[in-house]
């Protein structure tokens, strides 16, 4: 086996993986990062590393949190938080190319349950100067369809409760700057990478909703002092697999315990609303601007809209991986005329936008056989996902008096996936925060009178069942017309199956 990757070994690295070119051990920490997966770890910290490399400013090294598991910080400890990036797509021929480099600016790593006061002080210390966070849609504690905090969420009751042990990365938010208030004072602000529309102003709603609970004084501050800029990124990241870790030690000369895997497109787009003294990201292609509500919605809607369609088309197919599904003329076709004829009459205007090569280019990276992403992570949480990136579209279209066929076939599909079971007869689990509740909502319906009832009736009632979920569907609960639509689709998955339901609205 590879010795292990660490700082005293730098040297020992394959000649051609790119390597640190700054004085790692003067780095300073200027950012805390709550939750530290792996797509954090292959965006905003690798445009950080280019950052400080292109300016040598040694403030912005990273304390990176993660919330609830110890498993990163473990795999990385030996490493004193190094790690490689690996950087893969899929040449003329089908061969794989890869290209590899070592992160040095995460420089700490915290478990917040076992040390929550390390995390709040790392929040309140005078050199922070950015809190950022990838905790996922679920992460946040609020209701998705109507963006308020979910105040019975039990994460939510014990943190008002307990100041110095928060569990939501919204108390650990608060009770640092909590922190920060009662000492220094000194400004934050506060960046959210995950996925939701206007995601600063829903963080900034969040955070503020939670300061005023505790202490008015508190959150007046925070609006005073604290900004919340909106942002989009953009980045295929998979889960890394063994293979990925064999694979890159071969290639490294070193064995890293955790490296990440991407494609090599890379997209940030965020609002300069800073606080404070911030990254020159713009270094390592980050594009600052006024206002990124059209570029949120532009990635929402045809990026993560069109994954969620593959994900769970694509599971119900048995097609384990995105590129695996995008073999498939069908889901092709479906997937080309899902953007053209409904998510692009929904977008705003982005002056030099070509939509039509941006929707060909989406396409082609969808195909990335280097990344195996599968289709089961990517179906996750999918009742956390569903208001912004399906949701909101079909509202507009609706607003627009315009078809949706389409966007009822991906609900659709969804509904049909919470059973569990793929058209080749596999199971699988559902991993989702309101999985039991829409079991109930299922159940309900199978035992009132599902084995009796026609299929054509089954699908309708239960696609009723769901939609009277508000947690999710919100004002859509009660219409009737989407509803239908949607009943139709699933009865054509269950007695069509996926190719021919995807022929027939293609």
């Amino acid at each position: 086996m590879a010795k292990p990757l660490d700082p005293s070994n730098l040297a020992e690295l394959a000649a051609d993986v790119t390597r640190l070119h700054y004085p790692r051990e003067q780095l300073k920490t200027g950012i805390v990062h709550l939750g530290l997966g792996a797509f954090v770890r292959a965006h905003m910290i690798a445009m950080t590393e280019a950052a400080i490399y292109a300016q040598q400013d040694l403030r912005w090294g990273i304390v990176g949190v993660s919330l609830r598991h110890a498993d990163t910080r473990n795999a990385l400890q030996k490493q004193e938080g190094l790690y490689t990036l690996a950087l893969r797509e899929t040449a003329m021929g089908g061969n794989v190319q890869q290209g590899l480099q070592v992160l040095g600016c995460l420089r700490h790593i915290l478990v917040a349950p076992e040390n929550p006061m390390a995390v709040l002080s790392a929040i309140a210390a005078s050199d922070t100067h950015i809190v950022s966070l990838t905790v996922t849609e679920k992460g946040y504690c609020h209701q998705p369809s109507q963006g308020t905090l979910q105040w019975d969420h039990p994460d939510i009751v014990h943190d008002l409760q307990h100041p110095a042990s928060p569990r939501s990365a919204i108390g650990f938010l608060v009770r640092g700057l909590q922190q920060r208030y009662l000492t220094h004072k000194q400004p934050l602000t506060l960046l959210s990478l995950d996925n939701l529309p206007t995601n600063g102003h829903v963080l900034s709603t969040l955070v503020l909703s939670f300061a005023d609970k505790l202490d008015p004084a508190l959150a007046q501050w925070i609006k005073a002092n604290c900004t919340f800029p909106n942002s989009m990124v953009d980045r295929i990241v998979p889960k890394t697999t063994e293979s990925d870790r064999s694979d890159i030690a071969l290639a490294l000369g070193l064995h890293d315990a955790w490296p990440v895997v991407a494609e090599t497109f890379c997209q940030w787009v965020l609002e300069d609303q800073f606080a404070s003294e911030r990254p020159a990201w713009e270094l390592g292609g980050a594009r600052f601007v006024e206002s990124a509500a059209a570029w949120e919605t532009l990635k929402l809607r045809m990026v993560n809209g069109t994954h969620s369609a593959i994900a769970y088309l694509g599971a119900l197919a048995g097609w384990q991986t995105v590129d695996q599904a995008m073999k498939q003329p069908a889901l092709v076709h479906f997937l080309e005329a899902l953007m053209r004829e409904e998510i692009e009459a929904t977008l705003p205007e982005l002056p030099g936008l070509d939509l039509q090569a941006y929707r060909q280019s989406l396409l082609a990276r969808f195909t990335n056989a280097a990344l195996a992403h599968r289709t089961q992570q990517i179906a996750m949480d999918g009742s956390q996902k569903i208001p912004q990136r399906w949701l909101n579209t079909i509202k507009e279209l609706q607003t627009q008096k315009k078809p949706c066929v389409r966007l009822a076939l991906c609900l659709a599909a969804w509904i049909q996936y919470l059973g569990g079971v793929d058209e080749l007869g596999n199971t699988y689990s559902i991993q989702d925060p309101l999985n039991a509740l829409l079991q109930v909502a299922l159940a309900h319906v199978t035992a009132s009178a599902g084995a009796a009832l026609p299929p054509d009736v089954l699908a309708l009632r239960q696609t009723q069942a769901i939609f009277s979920v508000k947690e999710i569907f919100n004002d859509l609960s009660q219409n009737s017309n989407l509803i239908a639509i949607v009943a139709q689709q699933l009865d054509h998955l269950r007695q069509l199956g996926i190719k021919q339901t995807l022929d027939s609205v293609t």
